[in-house]
């Protein structure tokens, strides 16, 4: 079983609809501009909220390890956490007291083992709102595909139940994973961050062509899928990227139903500062695009027959 380190009801930028979204753990790549970086390990990992802290020390009290001190700074840990101890992948473990402990929430958890009746309890509880919008439920991550045996039991169950299913990813992933999966989605929300795959790797950590060629894989296959391209000058958000792009794009066998441009954003700052750890630690150049920059992208896709939009 996967860990899922959210559940947001009444999504609506997670594909048709009025969405209950569940966020797997667990990711390959390493996205500089990550918004979810709490994602990215497969184990629980902290966050912690000085905003929130009234300075109880209910943490300190409880650590097993005597290992959190409360400074004028807040929270901070002096040894090493029983978390960090784990091994990549592991699914429990003793700690968690502190977060457990805390009573206004400025230590959390982010990932935990869901039965599947508890998480069919949540989709019911918003069965009428997802139906009467033509929504449904979305798997994201994170990368859910890292963990296929739990996304074909989530999306299996679903499907029993006749909820609509969305699963978004990255497609890295092997070719075998997509097939096993394919069936039980009724859309794929698919990223595309770069065409070149060098700088793919430098921004993301993994190459593109696995990725490219799963994106032809889904397409041949008649898949139902969007594809969702962050705009992000600096990056991405070139002439010469913007129209190898639109070109792959255009020339798959079924297009997508729609092409999303997703402006940049740097939410994922605030969550790093909460994970203790540094966002963007490189300083790479990564900016909004301008008005008139993002005008020009929708032309691009546009000229090549495309259905594209900002956001979504």
């Amino acid at each position: 079983m996967a860990l899922i380190f959210d559940i947001k009801r009444f999504a609506i930028n997670d594909g048709p609809g009025i969405r209950t979204t569940f966020f797997m753990k667990g990711c390959p790549l390493r996205c500089v501009w990550c918004h979810n970086p709490e994602g990215i390990p497969e184990k629980p990992v902290k966050l912690y909220t000085q905003k929130k802290c009234i300075g109880c020390q209910s943490c300190v009290d409880i650590c097993p390890e005597h290992n959190l001190v409360l400074t004028p700074d807040g929270i901070k840990e002096i040894g090493t956490c029983l978390l960090d101890s784990l091994p990549l992948g592991s699914k429990g473990g003793s700690c968690g007291k502190c977060t457990d402990e805390c009573p206004t929430l400025a230590l959390q958890m982010a990932g935990k083992e869901w039965e599947m009746p508890k998480l069919m309890e949540i989709v019911e509880k918003e069965r009428k709102v997802m139906e009467d919008s033509g929504g449904g439920v979305t798997v994201c991550g994170g990368e859910p595909l890292m963990h296929p045996d739990y996304l074909v039991e989530i999306l299996t169950e679903l499907k029993s139940r006749n909820i609509h299913r969305t699963v978004d990813t990255t497609l890295f992933a092997s070719a075998k994973t997509v097939e096993k999966v394919m069936p039980l989605a009724d859309l794929f929300l698919v990223d595309l961050k770069h065409m070149d795959s060098e700088k793919h790797k430098r921004y993301t950590g993994v190459p593109n062509e696995q990725i490219l060629s799963n994106i032809r894989l889904i397409s041949e296959a008649g898949a139902r899928f969007w594809i969702r391209i962050p705009l992000i000058v600096g990056v991405n958000a070139d002439d010469d990227n913007l129209q190898a792009s639109a070109d792959f794009i255009a020339s798959l066998p079924t297009p997508p139903e729609v092409v999303n441009l997703l402006v940049y954003h740097d939410i994922g700052k605030g969550k790093h500062a909460r994970m203790g750890t540094e966002y963007n630690p490189e300083e790479l150049e990564m900016e909004a695009p301008s008005e008139e920059l993002q005008q020009h992208a929708i032309e691009l896709f546009k000229a090549k027959g495309l259905n594209v939009k900002i956001g979504g």
